[in-house]
């Protein structure tokens, strides 16, 4: 079983990172906390450390992964073997419409070649609400450069084929969903955007 870059970015020990990841995930927490919400689906989902991050917080009945690389599900399995992930394309969601009330997809459409058609998935399935984020760019670059990574390619990942600024991705998201932004954060180096649907 292989580790995936995700799982070693979520257990490395470099304290710049580790602090950039929990700064994340207070304001993730903090965005859905006080929203009714049972049922949550995170697509792209890893191996379930955002999962584990909410059912921690005890945010959620039924927490449920979607995620496409079977290593990560591997992982997930072996590091959280009680949270349930499926393996799917994003895509092609397996799911009816408005199955879950919270829809998560953090760090997922930087990677694909259509974040449109995606982006139309996640409202397709999401009953209520929906929770994305991007890396805020040029500042995920520096980020990138500052924790010593990426250091050739001036920290832009080789796997983001999308660059988008926190203005270009609301851009994005208002031009290609039918939802209303309720809430916007900015926890460095990233663009977070609470969603309502509408």
């Amino acid at each position: 079983m292989k580790a995936t870059d995700n799982y070693k970015k979520h257990t490395h020990r470099n304290p710049i990172q580790r602090l950039l990841l929990w700064n994340f995930f207070r304001n993730l927490v903090n965005l859905i906390r006080r929203r009714e919400v049972e049922s949550i689906l995170d697509v792209g989902c890893g191996e379930g450390f955002t999962l584990n991050r909410l059912r921690e917080h005890k945010i959620g009945k039924r927490l449920e992964g979607l995620e496409y690389s079977q290593d990560a599900i591997a992982l997930g399995k072996k590091t959280y073997p009680d949270i349930k992930i499926t393996q799917g394309s994003i895509y092609k969601l397996p799911y009816k419409d408005n199955s879950f009330d919270l829809v998560l997809c953090t760090e997922v459409l930087e990677h694909l070649e259509e974040p449109e058609i995606a982006l139309k998935e996640l409202v397709r399935v999401s009953k209520k609400y929906l929770v994305i984020s991007v890396p805020n760019e040029p500042f995920f670059m520096f980020a990138q450069i500052v924790r010593g990574k990426n250091w050739s390619r001036l920290g832009n990942d080789i796997e983001h084929i999308n660059h988008w600024t926190m203005f270009g991705f609301l851009k994005f998201v208002k031009r290609n969903s039918k939802v209303k932004i309720l809430a916007k954060r900015f926890p460095f180096a990233w663009t977070m955007l609470f969603l309502e649907k509408t």
